[in-house]
């Protein structure tokens, strides 16, 4: 076992002798290891982190945030769900009562609970599955809807600003550093065509049509832990990136992910279109638990919201690949070419299918309302 990571584990309130620390080669932003200790008896597990700071410049904010959702989840679970309480995440409070512990060097590490007899996908294997997972960010927003205190901290300005991130390819595109542009005109042509996509939820909030509430902003499937018997969710994780922001892109960023007809880097555009029954689920999912709170606005934009944060990714892979690969990691030439093609072919089949998608949005609700 590490010496550093067992001196780390001591600035902790963990129950019990630590028996060993294990690497988990999980994740792609935090550094994860297992802490396995034995109290009264029994092994008991937590998981240790190492927050990227590089990433969240602001550790003690996003942790405050994350004690107030996790403490306010289990308290309303307690009394009529006190099994499903115990299995949503908790974080372990450090000496000084703190949700983290920073060490010598600057870096900040906290400790969850680890979720017993629970599971995560990476893929979308059914229909039932992509419904079940849409479920679980609904309500989670459900969950999250009647927060008290003050607004959460934003733990990434701008994560999800489209109109900053379309300035930001303009301002690209005109310097074009690594002369890239001359291979992307496509791309680039279907973008300007389009850039009227990047203003119309944000002139939405400008107006006071569409309400900000508490979303988690990073709503893929392996973000929900799935009760490995039943398959039933269980909890919600990777609760870095919940912040207020517009309901919309949690189940508009699920679609983008998981009713994609391939995936996210596939070199063959051919093989990219939207699948209408994950699509489905997903919407029926969502709907089951947003129904009761959504605004009206809200659920009409539901769709839009999904092309929107779909063309906003667009927007992002392009930029990256026109400024010479800084952000997102590659493993192969036009890597970051090949996935804004993916998903510029994504926006279209949303495009051809919107009248259908709506469809599906609205029987969604209104079968939720009749449950």
């Amino acid at each position: 076992m590490h010496d550093g990571l067992r001196e780390v584990v001591k600035h902790f309130h963990l129950e019990g002798t630590l028996k060993e620390i294990n690497p988990l080669a999980q994740g792609h932003i935090n550094d994860t290891y297992i802490v396995t200790s034995k109290a009264k008896g029994r092994i008991v597990r937590h998981v240790l982190q190492r927050i990227n700071h590089e990433v969240f410049k602001n550790p003690p904010a996003m942790m405050d945030n994350i004690v107030r959702i996790t403490e306010h989840i289990r308290n309303k679970l307690q009394t009529k769900q006190p099994e499903l309480a115990s299995r949503q995440l908790n974080v372990i409070r450090s000496g000084d009562g703190s949700g983290y512990w920073t060490d010598p060097e600057g870096n900040y590490w906290r400790i969850y609970d680890f979720v017993e007899g629970a599971i995560t996908y990476d893929t979308m294997d059914s229909p039932e599955l992509a419904g079940e997972a849409a479920r679980m960010f609904g309500w989670f927003q459900q969950m999250l809807d009647d927060l008290p205190g003050p607004v959460l901290h934003e733990s990434i300005p701008d994560f999800h600003n489209t109109p900053l991130r379309f300035k930001q390819f303009q301002e690209v595109l005109d310097e074009d550093p690594c002369d890239r542009a001359k291979d992307a005109g496509r791309e680039i042509g279907f973008l300007l065509e389009n850039a009227d996509i990047c203003n119309v939820l944000m002139d939405l909030v400008k107006k006071g049509d569409l309400p900000y509430r508490i979303a988690h902003n990073d709503s893929k499937i392996n973000n929900v832990m799935f009760d490995e018997r039943t398959h039933q969710g269980v909890c919600v994780i990777d609760l870095d990136t919940v912040m207020p922001c517009l309901s919309g892109y949690d189940f508009g960023d699920l679609v983008r992910t998981a009713a994609s007809s391939a995936e996210e880097d596939e070199p063959d555009v051919s093989k990219v279109n939207l699948n209408i029954p994950i699509f489905t689920a997903l919407a029926k999912g969502f709907a089951k638990e947003t129904g009761r709170f959504l605004t009206p606005i809200e659920k009409e934009y539901l769709t839009f919201a999904a092309k929107s944060i779909t063309f906003e990714q667009f927007i992002r892979f392009l930029t990256d690949y026109l400024g010479g690969d800084v952000y997102y990691k590659i493993h192969r030439p036009n890597h970051n070419l090949d996935r804004s093609r993916t998903q510029m072919k994504l926006v279209q089949s949303m495009i051809e299918h919107e009248a259908v998608m709506n469809e599906i949005v609205q029987k969604a609700f209104e079968q939720a309302g009749r449950q």
